[in-house]
């Protein structure tokens, strides 16, 4: 598991999984859900000789490359090492994203029997386009001048920084003592870190068409080291047959966080004509403005034992597990502020706001059922708990987290058309999950706990190669999720802040979270006879309406996009271009304008805009 501050890189990617239902079992900290696995490319049995340049609209250039072989003769010791570089502006001014990398990995087969991985990967983003949002009059709804522009920035160039930085190394041991029983064992040791400044909007939209703005500066670093072993056993008694896995884990995560406010030293800003280069804050508490600063060190550490046993009975498969849980943290919070007397030269001295020292156990388990008809049809059933310590997540006053508790009950129906290569999913959940964090609107930066929430829905997929040359993927998901049991008392607004009283949070939507969603994604390649491998692709996306707070004070539209693509292997042109490939891609064919999500608060409704017509293209060689 991961707690990088940079997002992962998809050209490390050689592989992505989506586990549906529990998986907290065999891999610790994850909601009953599911989860999305990733795995890093690493060097296989067939050398690997690729290497990229990719172009597209906002100034976007990028290469990337990707090499591995044998080392020895006897291909025992392998190697294989991949690389990014890519620049770019976005669609908002003043907003670019630059990031570089690399992932070298070896393998080494010590034997038949054993084999040892290793993998190291370091990622440079010395810009991470993020934008602090819009007020809600001028994007969700028309403003004095109509709508703003997706290119209006309205935080300041002088202020405008998100650099991040992670290196990782991890190692992967396996040996098999014989047909029947083998060890794996996974190490990973990374360690992350951002810094972040920025002039944000603060308050409401003023008469002037001016918003105030406030300063802050954000850094942060986490270093997490992780060890998982464990045993697989394989047995066979009569028509029985066992995948049995028993083993332990252990996690410790260290993470500090410090943010400096300048609540009153940064200038408004004027929405449809913006002056830049006005914002030049002193985070020090020396400061003549009013400085607020809190900073955190916390240390997580997590400790279990699991066990999973897989048995298969003819066309029944039944799965069962239980996971042991222990883990306690030390979290010491340090606050300052010289509010009373900012521009008289006095400092409040800085003093300790809190410090615990919380620690938990849990036992969690999950049961599930399939049975395989002959003629493809595929029924299950799976219930399971889940337990999460929720590492770095405080509400304002500085209380730690909850851990998070879930339940998850699923049935579902899997149809593998005979004779064909149509794979068609139904299931329906329910999922429970106790302190969920949900983001404090009132005081940003903080969240707070929503109480229990509890997730009701159905999805729907298809997957189908319908001849060789034609695929389509399509899914469609239901999805409502409520604070079904709460306490608290949250505040309706208008989309400039306005206070229109308090109501009770239960049975509110969780904010951002869209009820329905569509997707579909077609890919032709067109016949060969006559067009020589060029291949086209078309896609939908639907997203439905979401809440901008867990008030329910007003909706996000829902909105509706188009994508469409194509590809050529120039190998069909002549072979001597074997290898060689081009791609391009075009999200949001028409250029439509749509917000993602708003949040409200008593510093006013903010929303953000999402992205407009991306064009990118790129072409390839492997050899």
């Amino acid at each position: 598991m991961s707690r990088s501050s940079v997002a992962g890189e998809t050209a490390f990617v050689e592989r992505v999984e989506t586990l549906m239902g529990p998986a907290s079992v065999l891999y610790g900290q994850v909601g009953p859900g599911g989860l999305i696995a990733t795995q890093l490319k690493q060097p296989g049995e067939t050398p690997i000789r690729n290497v990229s340049v990719g172009f597209g609209n906002w100034g976007r250039y990028e290469a990337t490359f990707d090499v591995g072989d044998k080392i020895t003769k006897s291909g025992n010791l392998k190697y294989r090492i991949a690389g990014i570089g890519v620049t770019q502006g976005s669609q908002t001014d003043y907003l670019h994203y630059k990031r570089v990398g690399v992932l070298p990995s070896i393998k080494w087969d010590i034997d038949e029997k054993t084999s040892l991985t290793l993998i190291g990967q370091y990622l440079y983003a010395p810009a991470e386009a993020q934008g602090s949002g819009y007020p809600g009059v001028g994007t969700l709804v028309p403003g004095k001048y109509g709508y703003l522009p997706r290119s209006r920035f309205l935080g300041d160039p002088s202020l405008n920084e998100n650099g991040q930085r992670t290196a990782s190394f991890e190692y992967q041991f396996q040996h098999k003592f014989n047909k029947f029983l083998e060890f794996q064992q996974t190490f990973r040791y990374e360690d992350s870190s951002t810094n972040m400044k920025q002039a944000y909007l603060f308050g409401s939209l003023h008469e002037d068409q001016t918003i105030n703005r406030r300063a802050m500066h954000q850094a942060s670093s986490n270093a997490t080291v992780a060890l998982d072993s464990r045993l697989v056993g394989h047995l066979k008694t009569g028509a029985v047959q066992q995948t049995l896995v028993a083993g332990m884990d252990f996690r410790r995560v260290h993470l500090t966080q410090d943010i400096a406010y300048d609540t009153n030293g940064t200038a408004s800003v004027n929405i449809w004509d913006p002056v830049y280069y006005q914002v030049y804050p002193d985070f020090s508490l020396n400061s003549p403005d009013n400085i607020e600063w809190d900073g955190f060190k916390e240390n997580q550490y997590q400790s279990g034992i699991y066990f999973q046993d897989q048995i298969k009975w003819k066309r029944l498969s039944i799965l069962l597990g239980g996971r042991q849980d222990w883990y306690n943290y030390t979290a010491v919070g340090t606050t300052a502020d010289n509010f009373e007397s900012a521009g008289h030269g006095v400092i409040t001295n800085p003093y300790v706001d809190y410090k615990q020292n919380p620690s938990a156990s849990k036992f969690t388990w999950r049961a599930g059922l399939t049975y395989n008809f002959d003629f493809g049809l595929t029924p299950y059933f799976s219930y399971s708990t889940s337990f999460i310590p929720q590492t770095g997540s405080f509400q304002y006053g500085g209380e730690a987290a909850k851990p998070l508790t879930g339940k998850q009950f699923e049935v579902g129906l899997k149809y593998l058309v005979p004779n064909t290569n149509i794979l068609l999913t139904a299931a329906a959940y329910d999922i429970k999950e106790n302190h969920y964090q949900i983001t404090d609107t009132e005081h940003p930066g903080y969240n707070a706990d929503a109480g229990t929430v509890t997730s009701k829905g159905v999805e729907l997929s298809a997957h189908a190669n319908v001849t060789k040359d034609i695929r389509l993927t399509a899914s469609y998901s239901f999805n409502e999720t409520r604070a079904t049991k709460s306490n608290n008392q949250v505040t309706l607004r208008d989309m400039d802040g306005t206070n229109l009283g308090t109501i009770s949070e239960q049975g509110k939507y969780i904010a951002g979270l869209p009820r329905n969603m569509v997707n579909m994604f077609v890919d032709y390649t067109l016949p060969r006879q006559i067009f020589h491998g060029l291949g086209v692709n078309f896609g939908i996306r639907y997203i439905g309406s979401t809440y901008a707070d867990n008030a329910n004070s007003y909706k996000v539209p829902d909105y509706l996009l188009f994508d469409v693509g194509a590809h050529y292997d120039f190998e069909n042109a002549s072979p001597m271009l074997k290898g060689l490939r081009a791609q391009l891609a075009i999200s949001n064919l028409a250029n439509t304008r749509y917000v993602t999500s708003c949040s409200s608060g008593m510093a006013g409704g903010r929303c953000y805009y999402g992205q407009a017509q991306r064009i990118y293209g790129n072409f390839s060689y492997s050899w």
